[in-house]
């Protein structure tokens, strides 16, 4: 701890304890059980104060000059929620024992994303780490956990948390989270954490108390932007950079996925985004360090590769053009932002072969233009996945309507995404059918409560269901709980196998042929519900598609090629594919 700027470090003397407080001349230490001691006014908004007796276990506080206690903005542990004491925890304490994990090459991917609070009825760190074993299994070699950070309330998603060097307490302690991270890179499995630089939660945040966190010169749909280039935003940038660093070298994650990177808004010489991916992959050294970025606006400029065709900032984006074409595909729905990805296969074969399917076109659901060329990347800079979070929990009811509809047709897009070159990610019980709705769900004060009521209404007005008298309340436990997996259903799943036989077979002939790939050479060609996608690989290898996803049969919309078939799903001829077909062949180039 004494590396970073943020937080009590250990000391010859004893635990320095630091606020960066420039808003206030003088600030107070609270030993819990002790009366508040005078911290020193260091220069430049610093506060510190030495306690020789202190030690690991250690509960404070921080007082302002109104009497008004606050945790620190740096605790590494909250063990009575955010208005409770910080405590002080020793994380050099813990002893790896994965100690020779380096990571995972970024081609090698199949990302799991879960909550921790729902992937086990228990809904911790520890209970998690008894499942990792069916992860193994099932060919998962990352976790994509969702955000962490202490939170207020007994259950949440995890986006509006208020100290990011605080894993939540509900899941356990932090050591309980290393031995999970270590846990998983003893089975091979990477771990990515999602973190929220956008904005703080409305709840339990302090530090504009004391601190110029906000600005009013950036406008965010949470209010005010978080001050990444305003006066004091120095200090402001460094706090999240480090935290990012403290993540990457502490608990020895592999990456994280940055949420709503349009959303972060900066006008200085060097984006936050840009220093930020500069300094972690510094702080990592030599370790393979992935970064993924969520950025509704689909600006490909963050995925760009140097000449070598390397990444220079960002590993991946989450590609939902690829998700809302293989939703109604599946499920025939188009409202909302789903209406204008209806129409033809062809939106599907531009997502898998170029990226983006909006690439600066007009999109009459947002009434503007979306996106920038993207055909030049990799297909490596795209994530692609048929549920994730906010897709399922973007439903009034939460519910996973892809796993009720039809098997032939389930198999038929999950053999699509799990085998095309973009790297796949899985949504916690997808792989055995799971039916468990994953709803939006918090737990605020009564105030903010009903504030969240209202406002998920009217943010998702267009979508249909957000206007019932019996819509879900988000802020019951009952919400919470109902999102929980039921693992007894595993033994029973019809599709666990096939998702099984889909990651072997990806490991075995679609990852060795990723690394090293060129970009910009993918084609598509579609016909209603035909589609064919080819793509020019590494080792001189093309991989094709073929594919209809439609009930009924229809002619080939290019010629089969002449290698060998790796996967066939359904039935062709030489004149046609029947309904729900998907093949996959590889040839030479």
């Amino acid at each position: 701890m004494t590396q970073m700027t943020f937080g009590p470090a250990f000391t010859e003397e004893g635990i320095l304890f630091r606020l960066w407080a420039p808003l206030h001349e003088s600030v107070s230490l609270k030993i819990e059980g002790a009366d508040p001691r005078p911290m020193q006014a260091v220069g430049d908004g610093w506060h510190h104060y030495t306690v020789a007796g202190a030690s690991v276990g250690t509960q404070y506080r921080f007082v302002l000059p109104d009497g008004l206690e606050i945790p620190d903005p740096a605790s590494r542990f909250q063990p009575q929620d955010v208005r409770g004491p910080s405590e002080v925890v020793d994380l050099s304490l813990y002893r790896w024992k994965a100690s020779d994990w380096t990571g995972r090459p970024w081609e090698e991917m199949v990302i799991y994303e879960m909550h921790i609070g729902c992937f086990t009825p228990e809904g911790t760190f520890k209970a998690a780490i008894e499942r990792l074993d069916h992860l193994q299994a099932l060919g998962v070699t990352a976790l994509q956990i969702m955000p962490l950070s202490e939170f207020p309330g007994r259950y949440s998603w995890g986006y509006d948390g208020v100290l990011p060097y605080a894993p939540d307490s509900s899941y356990g302690r932090p050591e309980d989270f290393m031995a999970l991270v270590d846990a998983a890179h003893q089975r091979g499995i990477a771990v990515f954490l999602d973190v929220v630089y956008n904005h703080f939660g409305p709840d339990g945040n302090y530090i504009p108390s004391y601190a110029p966190l906000f600005t009013d010169h950036h406008k965010t749909p949470w209010g005010n932007g978080v001050n990444y280039d305003g006066d004091g935003s120095e200090m402001i940038r460094e706090f999240i950079i480090q935290n990012a660093i403290y993540w990457i070298t502490e608990f020895r994650l592999d990456g994280f996925r940055f949420d709503a990177v349009h959303a972060i808004k900066d006008d200085s010489a060097e984006h936050l985004l840009h220093a930020l991916a500069r300094r972690v992959r510094a702080a990592a050294g030599d370790r393979h360090v992935h970064l993924i970025v969520e950025n509704e606006e689909n600006d490909s400029d963050l995925l760009q590769r140097d000449k070598n065709g390397e990444v220079k900032l960002f590993t991946a984006q989450w590609n939902d053009d690829v998700h809302h074409v293989l939703h109604i595909t599946a499920t025939g729905e188009t409202f909302g932002y789903y209406a204008d990805y209806a129409g033809d296969a062809g939106k599907l074969g531009r997502a898998l072969a170029e990226g983006f399917v909006f690439q600066g076109e007009h999109m009459p659901y947002r009434g503007a233009s979306r996106g920038s060329p993207s055909g030049h990347l990799p297909p490596t800079a795209f994530i692609s996945f048929i549920q994730n979070h906010d897709q399922i929990g973007n439903r009034a009811l939460g519910d996973r309507v892809l796993a009720s509809s039809p098997a032939d047709v389930v198999k038929a897009v999950a053999a699509i995404y799990l085998l095309a070159p973009e790297i796949p990610m899985l949504f916690m019980g997808e792989e055995w059918g799971a039916k468990e709705p994953f709803p939006f769900f918090c737990d605020f004060d009564e105030d903010l409560n009903e504030k969240v009521r209202r406002g998920r209404r009217e943010e998702l007005s267009r979508l249909p269901g957000f206007d019932a008298d019996d819509l879900l309340d988000p802020t019951a436990p009952s919400t919470f709980t109902a999102a929980k997996l039921d693992w007894s259903k595993l033994a029973s799943s019809k599709v666990l196998g096939f998702y099984r036989t889909l990651l072997d077979l990806r490991h075995r002939r679609i990852v060795p042929l990723l690394k090293g790939a060129g970009a910009g050479n993918a084609v598509y060609r579609s016909a209603g519900s035909a589609l064919a996608v080819d793509w020019t690989l590494a080792q001189n290898r093309r991989l094709h598609l073929h594919a209809n996803l439609g009930a009924e049969a229809v002619p080939l919309v290019s010629q089969r090629s002449d290698g060998e078939t790796i996967f066939r799903l359904g039935g062709s001829d030489s004149g046609g594919l029947a309904p729900w077909t998907v093949i996959w062949s590889i040839s030479e180039a």
